[in-house]
C-alpha cells in the first residue's frame, strides 16, 4: 500500500501567501471598478475600450495562483513510498556477547583485544545476508547494545560506540551475558539460533556453564572465542595524559591472562566450538562458516522501502500553468471580440 509524505513539509507554509494575494487582487479589482465609475459612464467606457475583458484577468490570476501552489508543493518535496510490509527471509539468528571489561584493553593481540574483536565483528556483519544479528556487551553485568535486527548499518553504528566505559560495573559475568542473549532472540522464532561469546574469560564470576546448558535446552548453540594469549599482558590505563599500566593494591602490574579452560567448558556445554584468537585472525569467520552450515529457516521481518521524490511532476504542472497564463491576453482578441465566454445570460 502506498503512503505519502513531504520531505520538506515546512515549505507548505508558503501556501498561505495565496489567500493574501487573492485578497490583494480582489481589493485592486474593486478599487479599479470604483475608479472607472468615477471616471465616466460604464457603457460609454466599454464603447471606448472594446477589447477590454472583465473575465480574462480573473482567469489569468486563478491560473497563476494554481501554478504558485504547484511550485510551492513541489519545493516541499512530495514523496511516495511503501508502508511497513512483511517479507520472508531465510537465515539464522546470531547474537554476539562482547566482553568490554578493562582486561580487554590488553595489547597481546594488536591493537588491543577489544578493538580487534570489534573489527572482526564488523567484517562478519559484511558477510551477513538475510540473517539477524544482535549485540550484548558485558563486564560485571550484561546489557543489550543492539536488539536483534537485519539492519546491518545500525549494527555497525552501535558497534562503533562500544568501549570499556559503556558499562558501570567491571568484572566478567559471562553467565549473565549468555542469559541476556538467550532472552534476546525473536520470541517464538523458528530460525536456528547461535550465541558467540567473545571474551578473555578472566575474573569469571558466575555459572556460565549452566547458562550455556540452558541455552542448548532451547535449541541455541553457544560458541566461544578467547581473546588474548595464555602468557598474558598488562592492562594499559591513561593517567594524567600518559599511558601507564593497571596495578594491584601492592603496586604490582596486573597481568591479564586468557582463561582458555573456562571458555572450552562453556563451548562444550553449549554444543558449540571454542576458537582462540591471535594476531593473525580472531576466528569469527570460521565460526560463521559453521553457523552457515545450520539449516536456514524462513523468518519474517518487516522493512520500509525507500521514498521516491515526485516533485518533478508538480513543477511540470506549474510550468504548464505558467505558460498558459502567459499566452492568455488581458484583452479580447479583435477577431473574437464578439464571443462572450464570460458573459452570463
Amino acid at each position: 500500500m502506498e503512503m505519502f509524505r513531504f520531505g520538506n513539509g515546512e515549505f507548505l507554509w508558503g501556501l498561505l501567501i495565496i489567500p493574501v494575494l487573492t485578497m490583494i487582487f480582489t481589493w485592486s479589482r474593486i478599487a479599479r471598478r470604483s475608479a472607472l465609475k468615477k471616471f465616466g459612464n460604464e457603457e460609454i467606457l466599454s464603447t471606448l475600450m472594446p477589447y477590454t475583458s472583465k473575465g480574462r484577468p480573473i482567469l489569468k490570476f486563478i491560473i497563476l495562483m494554481l501554478a504558485l501552489a504547484f511550485f510551492i508543493t513541489g519545493i516541499a518535496r512530495p514523496q511516495f513510498g511503501s508502508k511497513l510490509k512483511t517479507v520472508k527471509r531465510e537465515g539464522v539468528e546470531l547474537i554476539i556477547a562482547l566482553d568490554v571489561s578493562n582486561s580487554m584493553m590488553a595489547e597481546d593481540i594488536q591493537p588491543n583485544r577489544l578493538e580487534r574483536a570489534k573489527r572482526a565483528i564488523s567484517r562478519l556483519v559484511d558477510r551477513l545476508k538475510d540473517d539477524k544479528i544482535g549485540l550484548v556487551v558485558f563486564a560485571g553485568d550484561a546489557y543489550t547494545q543492539l536488539p536483534i535486527t537485519t539492519d546491518y548499518n545500525s549494527a555497525k553504528l552501535f558497534l562503533n560506540a562500544v568501549n570499556t566505559q559503556i558499562v558501570p560495573k567491571q568484572g566478567t559475568a559471562i553467565g549473565s551475558a549468555i542469559d541476556l542473549a538467550h532472552k534476546s532472540f525473536t520470541p517464538d522464532g523458528e530460525a536456528n539460533k547461535a550465541i558467540i561469546v567473545i571474551t578473555d574469560g578472566e575474573n569469571h564470576e558466575d555459572d556460565a556453564v549452566s547458562s550455556a546448558k540452558a541455552a542448548v535446552d532451547d535449541g541455541i548453540v553457544v560458541h566461544t572465542i578467547g581473546m588474548g594469549l595464555p602468557s598474558g599482558s598488562p592492562i594499559p590505563v591513561l593517567r594524567n595524559g600518559q599511558t601507564d599500566y593497571l596495578k594491584d593494591r601492592d603496586g604490582n602490574v596486573v597481568v591479564t591472562k586468557l582463561n582458555e579452560q573456562m571458555l572450552e567448558q562453556i563451548a562444550a556445554a553449549g554444543k558449540g566450538i571454542y576458537v582462540r584468537a591471535n594476531n593473525a585472525q580472531v576466528g569469527l569467520n570460521s565460526l560463521f562458516d559453521e553457523i552457515n552450515k545450520m539449516e536456514k529457516q524462513e523468518m519474517e521481518t518487516r522493512t520500509y522501502s525507500e521514498y521516491d521524490d515526485q516533485f518533478q511532476y508538480f513543477f511540470a504542472v506549474g510550468l504548464f500553468l505558467l505558460l498558459l497564463e502567459f499566452v492568455i491576453l488581458d484583452r479580447k482578441n479583435k477577431y473574437l471580440k464578439n464571443i462572450h465566454l464570460f458573459k452570463t445570460r
